[in-house]
């Protein structure tokens, strides 16, 4: 988050930290999803 400190202009500061925080949350969904498949035998 330290790389956004001198960005201009505002908005698109909240953009890209809402964009990351959304990335986040997607990889953490995929590795979960990944794992879970993993453990059930990869059974669709």
């Amino acid at each position: 988050m330290h790389a956004f400190d001198d960005c201009h202009p505002a908005y698109v500061v909240v953009l890209l930290k809402a964009y990351s925080i959304f990335c986040a949350l997607m990889l953490t969904m995929a590795i979960y999803a990944l794992l879970y498949r993993a453990f059930t035998g990869f059974e669709f």
